[in-house]
């Protein structure tokens, strides 16, 4: 591109832009509509928790920064010429087979990952390597654009909890610590999921990957910036339940908590940013008038002269990305509505040794199972005051709104008066977790998942199942298994009834009469 005409560009005006650039943004734009609006519900429901999830309200800043970060390459990139590169279909198929798994399996993460992947590989597939090249960067920092971080909760509530009860017996103050759950002598403080620092954190990362990009050069700077990013807040998360816990010991637990609820927002996270941005300042070591990137680096570099040449025609990339697009939907909407047969009922069966009792929890203590075809609740009793909870729900099929597994559903329901309190022991293939009911009620909870000959309580290894089924075009039927007991002797309860059952997937068949 002749030097004379990259001038213009920095006018940003639509009629002084070169005849090859304004053709290429047009058919970007087309394509980038396309994305969009095939994929109108995933971008809907991104949105959406981008406004309404204070975890992920920061996501609103990203697509103003990736504009920024674009403005900032304008005048490098007109040095560039744009093309359309059959190479990057191959990113494009792989962002839509992502898309597909997420659709198949439930699983919001993947769908919407693959939603941005196949918006950002647009730029390959319609503006070439080159300038792929020059925007590496704002493709890669797109990935902010999907709310991620909510599986973090559990592991940050357990650090956040063993950071405030050693600084609380620094402090001199007694303690003792159950899960996420601090006994004091001013009451039972809580390290509930909103307390974690998720939100903060995954902010602070977002913002630690944009710092370390715009004002480090040095590799060294930028992997301090990015520890920093992440160790900072985890400990300032420590620090501020902390100071709740220790401000409650003199003016009282309500007093205290106010104060908190106050100070826990942005308000801190703005005392945490300004921390970390002032400890930063002085090694900033990128000169304010250097460029972004190199163009003539880019425009001569001898790995990107090759892969160059294998140019698609427009016509061509845009009908591809259609049919890419519309294969995917399609497999998408038969996988989602796959149905198995089922049973027209289903009955807790008898347990030797075990009879079937009212169930009467302390606390009211009901799974959730949106979508489910049968659901199952009963408690049994042997002859030695033991007592089980078996809780059962079986599906025709897994798809959007009929998710084993998915967010709320399972042992934990939002808003029910029971809090996560820490892993349970270990039960074979199940997944353990021990609840406390409004800090009073102890219970223990094991699930297990089971479709085909897939039997286990991992969450991600019942989606991988599930996806193998659909994508095969396979209907296979779900059951979702819950045993739970209260108080000190649940473990004991729970490892007598499984003796009784016999193997736990031949029993969960057995149940739901599928074999």
């Amino acid at each position: 591109m002749p030097p004379e005409t990259a001038a213009p560009m920095r006018t940003l005006h639509w009629p002084d832009l070169p005849a090859h650039w304004r053709a290429a943004l047009v058919r970007w734009g087309i394509a980038a509509l396309i994305v969009v609006a095939v994929l109108l519900d995933d971008w809907a429901r991104m949105a959406r928790q981008w406004w309404d999830i204070s975890t992920y309200n920061h996501i609103v800043l990203i697509p103003p920064i990736l504009a920024w970060l674009v403005w900032q390459r304008r005048a490098e990139l007109a040095k560039l010429t744009p093309l359309c590169w059959w190479p990057g279909f191959l990113p494009m198929i792989g962002a839509a087979f992502l898309w597909l798994l997420g659709a198949l399996s439930g699983l919001d993460l993947a769908r919407q990952a693959g939603a941005v992947a196949m918006l950002g590989s647009t730029v390959p597939l319609l503006l070439g390597p080159r300038v792929t090249a020059g925007l590496f960067f704002p493709l890669c920092y797109m990935a902010f654009l999907v709310p991620v971080g909510e599986e973090l909760v559990e592991v940050l509530q357990t650090v956040t909890a063993a950071i405030t009860v050693a600084l609380t017996h620094l402090s001199g103050i007694p303690a003792t610590i159950d899960g996420v759950f601090i006994d004091t002598p001013a009451g039972l403080f809580e390290v509930a999921e909103a307390c974690s620092g998720v939100k903060f954190l995954i902010a602070m990362i977002a913002f630690g990957v944009l710092a370390s990009h715009v004002c480090f050069v040095s590799w060294r700077r930028r992997a301090a910036m990015m520890l920093a990013c992440v160790l900072v807040p985890i400990l300032a998360n420590g620090v501020r339940a902390w100071g709740t816990i220790f401000a409650a010991q003199f003016v009282g637990v309500e007093k205290a908590a106010g104060f908190d609820h106050i100070v826990y927002g942005w308000v801190f996270f703005a005392a945490v940013l300004a921390m970390v941005i002032a400890g930063a300042w002085r090694f900033f070591d990128r000169p304010l008038d250097a460029p972004m990137i190199d163009a003539a680096r880019i425009a001569h570099s001898p790995a990107l002269t090759r892969p160059e040449r294998m140019r698609l025609s427009p016509v061509a990339a845009v009908v591809l990305l259609a049919l890419l697009l519309a294969t995917a939907k399609s497999w998408a909407h038969v996988g989602e509505r796959l149905q198995a047969p089922l049973p027209p009922h289903i009955d807790l069966p008898a347990v030797p040794g075990w009879k079937r009792v009212d169930y009467a929890p302390a606390i009211w203590w009901e799974p959730r199972a949106e979508g489910a075809d049968h659901r199952l609740l009963g408690r049994y009793a042997d002859g030695q005051g033991h007592e089980v909870d078996v809780f059962v729900a079986l599906y025709a099929g897994q798809g959007e709104g009929r998710e084993a597994g998915g967010f709320g559903q399972g042992a934990l329901t939002p808003d029910s008066g029971w809090s996560w309190q820490a892993s349970g022991p270990v039960f074979a293939q199940g997944r353990s977790e021990r609840l406390l009911g409004r800090g009073k009620v102890e219970r223990l909870a094991v699930t297990w998942y089971r479709t085909g000959d897939l039997l286990t309580g991992s969450n991600t290894h019942f989606k991988l199942g599930v996806i193998g089924d659909n994508l095969l075009l396979r209907a296979r039927p779900t059951t979702t298994l819950i045993l739970s007991s209260e108080g000190a002797r649940a473990p004991d309860s729970i490892t007598r009834f499984l003796a009784a059952t016999g193997p736990t997937g031949a029993w969960m068949d057995r149940v739901v009469k599928l074999r």
